[in-house]
């Protein structure tokens, strides 16, 4: 294939996430169990919580816009993969895997800030239970979750427009199973000084803010809930935030993990199977992590199945 421009060309080639035949069925079977789980999942809770009233609070509706990020971002990567397990050549249009990436760093960078905004929900629940309702008005809670969606959109268009700037003439095989920022780096042959640089700045923030931000919040809830003299209430506390730690402590660690190196010092073979973390298993994991470790989730279930 001659070299050429492949920022006009046609098409890449999608090298998935391994070339080995006789896993490519196995793979396909696993990652399809794990899709219709997320979007039952998460479809489920969204459902759920518009039909229970006891669930029209603010946390539910952060956690009902964190289950719209999971299954959208999901289906921004999954199908795509599923298709190309069982396809012989793994072909994406230049312009797919731009659209790709764009929603790909909306939903991720939505989900960052989306998972803030639930620990500062349960700083001022626990903190400040008397002004609770006055300071979690609808208003506030509906410009947390557009100021998500505005940074995710904002830093897609940042990594996107610089992604579309350069030329790639080495190969048109993307060693990766989807159309992220890094594989793309690697494979242009243009000068990516610039696009690395926005990809620390952009990724530290959105990392390093959310985290301290989330940080903070436990560090104040905590301090509020070893003052609670009820045992039970200690324990209560406690249960309405481990769920919320755990999502937190996954999602921040595996893209941690992905992003806080420059892209020369990456195995792109070993990250791809880090970002499988990420992109299938968390959006599978944070509608059950809410549900199973949830009473309030559960009694609306039940009521919803049997009445009661």
């Amino acid at each position: 294939m001659t070299m050429e421009n492949y920022s006009t060309a046609a098409q890449f080639v999608l090298d998935g996430l391994t070339q080995q035949a006789e896993l490519q069925l196995p793979l396909f079977l696993l990652f399809l169990g794990i899709y219709v789980v997320t979007v039952v999942g998460n479809l489920g809770m969204i459902l759920l919580i518009a039909v229970s009233p006891l669930l029209h609070t603010p946390m539910y509706y952060f956690l009902s816009s964190l289950s719209f990020v999971d299954f959208c971002y999901s289906s921004v990567i999954t199908p795509k993969m599923l298709v190309n397990f069982l396809g012989k050549k793994n072909t994406i249009l230049y312009s797919e895997c731009m659209v790709q990436l764009f929603f790909f760093v909306v939903f991720v960078v939505a989900e960052g800030y989306l998972l803030t905004a639930t620990a500062y929900d349960r700083y001022v629940a626990i903190c400040s239970p008397l002004l609770y309702n006055a300071i979690m008005s609808s208003w506030v809670c509906s410009l947390l979750v557009l100021a998500a969606f505005f940074l995710g959109v904002l830093s897609a268009l940042t990594h996107t427009s610089a992604m579309m700037k350069l030329s790639f003439c080495k190969s048109h095989i993307i060693n990766h199973y989807f159309c992220d920022v890094l594989p793309l780096l690697n494979l242009s042959c243009s000068n990516t000084h610039l696009s690395e640089l926005l990809l620390f700045i952009i990724a530290g923030f959105n990392t390093l803010v959310p985290i301290l931000a989330v940080a903070v919040s436990y560090a104040f809830i905590l301090y509020s809930i070893l003052h609670i003299r009820s045992s039970e209430g200690r324990s209560k506390a406690f249960g309405t935030c481990s769920s919320h730690l755990m999502a937190v402590g996954i999602f921040f660690g595996s893209i941690t993990f992905m992003y806080f190196k420059p892209p020369s010092s990456n195995s792109l073979d070993q990250e791809k199977v880090s970002s499988v973390f990420y992109t299938t298993v968390i959006p599978m994991l944070n509608p059950l992590i809410y549900s199973l470790r949830n009473k309030d989730v559960k009694k609306a279930l039940r009521k919803v199945l049997v009445g009661k």
